[in-house]
């Protein structure tokens, strides 16, 4: 896929976050699960648990200077289905793979699928409208594309591998289902366009606009 081609389709890029959570967003940047593991200086046995098997809740780090930050659950990810769906892989390998992505929506369709999931439709949530353009321009080397949800497996779960996550010019599928960032986005705010808290189908409050 031409970068031309990407941009024109998708123009904008969508992310949904813990409530509350931008002002940490704008000053660290957008952080994959282990590049958040690794600023809040988790090891051990309770990194193991948290990146290499599946998240059934979500998590709350607590470090002495930074705060605290949650790591988001993996609901929609069944273990067992995840296992006869993988090619070449572990589910724990595909934990590791998915946990060092940053992910992005590219429609408001699949964006509001996903806050009006049971899980998720009773509480509000920070959402991030990205340039794409402007993100692609910064990062189309750490950009990988997917033509499925990679979380998932709850809707007939394809097979799925590393060869899931191509490049921008290696994409060969006309439809994007997820964008995603190896490790981190640290200059978010720059391709940001505006942040909304957003419950279900309803926007909230605008948080922050450019």
């Amino acid at each position: 896929m031409e970068v031309t081609e990407l941009v024109a389709r998708y123009p904008r890029l969508f992310h949904m976050a813990e409530t509350g959570s931008w002002p940490a967003i704008e000053e660290h940047g957008l952080l994959s699960t282990t590049a958040l593991l690794d600023l809040f200086e988790v090891n051990g046995a309770v990194r193991e648990a948290l990146e290499a098997a599946r998240r059934p809740r979500s998590a709350t780090l607590e470090h002495p200077e930074l705060g605290t930050a949650v790591v988001r659950d993996q609901i929609p990810l069944n273990p067992t289905i995840l296992a006869r769906c993988l090619v070449g892989m572990t589910p724990g390998e595909w934990c590791q793979t998915l946990n060092r992505r940053v992910f992005f929506w590219l429609t408001e369709e699949r964006l509001s699928r996903l806050l009006a999931a049971r899980a998720y439709r009773d509480r509000s949530h920070d959402v991030l409208t990205v340039d794409t353009a402007s993100l692609v321009a910064a990062h189309e080397s750490e950009i990988t594309l997917a033509h499925l949800n990679t979380g998932t497996t709850v809707f007939r779960a394809p097979e799925r591998g590393l060869d899931t996550f191509r490049s921008v010019a290696a994409y060969d599928r006309r439809d994007v289902v997820e964008l995603a960032v190896d490790y981190s986005v640290p200059d978010i705010a720059a391709h940001t366009l505006r942040v909304e808290s957003r419950q279900g189908a309803d926007v909230i409050a605008t948080l922050w606009q450019r």
